[in-house]
């Protein structure tokens, strides 16, 4: 039996979710909900598009599960803040795992998040709540993924490696084991990050070095 769902956001990403959730999952898309200043159209993908200030109206807590279908804008604050706001106000939260990823038997999935095809995630490795992992990442053995991350496609985790709570990790990224990401911070496509960074700020290149003078929150993604 399909369990009603309603997708916040009404963006590309917002879009690319309903696709899966409804091709892919035991979810049945009900509405979009966006805020009350970003409403510009009634219907979007044969679904009607609602404020999500009333959002109890017509789809109140019990009767719902929300995603919260927003990518890495302003560093992942935007995705968390309606996530955490839709939490205080009752919601119970979808989490898509696409049948074509792999998924080893006790890794640990949170809640609001989302992983693509082709990701591969091994033995003991824990991904926290409202976490996005687009297509065809390595997550390696007892590594954790911190809250509200955001990881592009192909990066390579190792094992033993932690990723920061809001941090975004760009395509084609390689982290060695036992690397510690810190929270807030942006890795640049590409680079290869060997030691552990600090709080706040962007790496880029091989191996990845924090770029002067530059904090990850001036970054507009």
């Amino acid at each position: 039996m399909s369990r009603p769902l309603v997708l916040i956001g009404a963006g590309e990403f917002a879009q690319i979710a309903c696709e899966y959730f409804e091709h892919d999952s035991d979810y049945d898309v009900a509405a979009f909900g966006v805020e009350r200043a970003y409403l510009t159209q009634p219907r979007l993908a044969g679904h009607p598009v609602v404020a999500c200030e009333t959002l109890e109206t017509d789809y109140p807590p019990g009767e719902v599960e929300v995603f919260v279908a927003i990518p890495a804008s302003q560093l992942n604050r935007l995705r968390t803040r309606l996530y955490q706001e839709l939490k205080r106000r009752g919601y119970r939260f979808a989490t898509y795992v696409s049948t074509r990823a792999f998924v080893w038997r006790n890794a640990e999935v949170g809640e609001n998040s989302f992983i693509f095809e082709g990701n591969v995630i091994q033995p003991f490795v824990r991904i926290g709540n409202n976490c996005i992992l687009w297509s065809g990442n390595h997550v390696g053995h007892r590594t954790v993924v911190h809250d509200n991350v955001f990881i592009a496609s192909h990066a390579v985790v190792s094992g033993y490696c932690e990723i920061g709570a809001g941090s975004f990790v760009g395509v084609n990224t390689t982290f060695n084991d036992h690397v510690k990401v810190a929270p807030d911070n942006v890795i640049g496509s590409g680079a290869l990050v060997t030691r552990d960074t600090e709080p706040g700020r962007i790496y880029v290149g091989s191996p990845a070095r924090a770029v002067p003078d530059k904090s990850s929150f001036d970054v507009k993604l």
